[in-house]
């Protein structure tokens, strides 16, 4: 990607992490209609199964008596430290963002609030429950914050096989995409409506609501002209492939369900990633109705 003309978003905390004692997991992390139970919480530890806004957050989930779960917006910790070069450039993939989105909203007649992104090793409290790194990169809509623990980056690479910057900025348009979901109310929306699903109803809904979110990160990009090179498109459809529902369920037990999915399978979210990609038309991404 050609970045280094991007200016860095001042939207940024750097947290110091905390250990995962006592917290548990967030809101409804591994138990319930994402078809992972108790012994499921290795899997996802060791895959990032959860990849994106976790559904049960947004969706008004409970903790399950975890002492983790936070209603509101967690206190905020600053560390003190020098940014690292891959945050360095994370925060140029949201000043992007930042900027593209600021404009799809003008012409919308709307306004863009920018969301903030949240660096932290290991653990940190969010308005979501507690976050541990394993988990993989999440959008809390209950504080409006992305949170990343940046070695993530590096399960992408080695773990799923999706290596190159553009990979990682896909990771980070897409939780930008979930924030723009919750700014144009569509979260509030399925919220409602998730009330009166059952678990197979439910999962559907929460597949076309990450969708949605590869879609929108793919305009992202389409609307940065003087970003991506050659690969950079490639690069990204790998990634959205590497966490596609089937591609973990195969490599965590063997066989897929596709009842279980909750992020939409690899061609799916390929699919919905080039939608943006080849329309930059934020109106193009209405997984909904499609």
């Amino acid at each position: 990607m050609r970045l280094d003309d991007e200016q860095e978003s001042s939207n940024f905390e750097v947290r110091s992490g905390e250990g995962g004692g006592g917290f548990g997991l967030p809101i409804g992390m591994a138990f319930g209609r994402g078809g992972i139970g108790c012994g499921g919480i290795i899997i996802v530890a060791i895959l990032g199964l959860i990849f994106g806004v976790n559904p049960l957050q947004l969706f008004g989930g409970t903790d399950n008596g975890s002492p983790g779960g936070f209603q509101g917006p967690a206190p905020t910790e600053q560390a003190d430290r020098t940014l690292s070069p891959v945050e360095h450039t994370s925060l140029k993939v949201l000043g992007s963002t930042e900027r593209v989105w600021g404009a799809l909203f003008e012409q919308a007649g709307s306004h863009y609030a920018p969301t903030t992104l949240v660096f932290y090793p290991g653990g940190t409290r969010s308005g979501c429950g507690f976050a541990k790194s394993a988990m993989g990169p999440f959008y809390c809509p209950n504080d409006d914050r992305i949170f990343l623990d940046t070695s993530f980056f590096d399960e992408l690479k080695t773990r799923f096989g999706a290596p190159g910057d553009f990979a990682q900025a896909y990771v980070i348009a897409h939780e930008v995409g979930h924030h723009v979901q919750d700014l144009n109310g569509l979260l509030d929306k399925v919220r409602a409506q998730e009330a009166g699903l059952d678990e197979r109803g439910a999962n559907a809904l929460q597949v076309n609501v990450e969708l949605q979110a590869d879609c929108y990160a793919g305009v992202w990009a389409a609307n940065d002209k003087n970003l991506l090179e050659p690969g950079d498109a490639e690069a990204g459809l790998r990634a959205a492939a590497a966490v596609g529902d089937d591609t973990i369920q195969k490599a965590s037990q063997g066989y897929v369900v596709p009842e279980g999915f909750t992020h939409g399978s690899a061609a799916q979210r390929q699919h919905w990633l080039k939608v943006g990609l080849d329309s930059g038309d934020p109106a193009k991404c209405d997984t909904f109705g499609d």
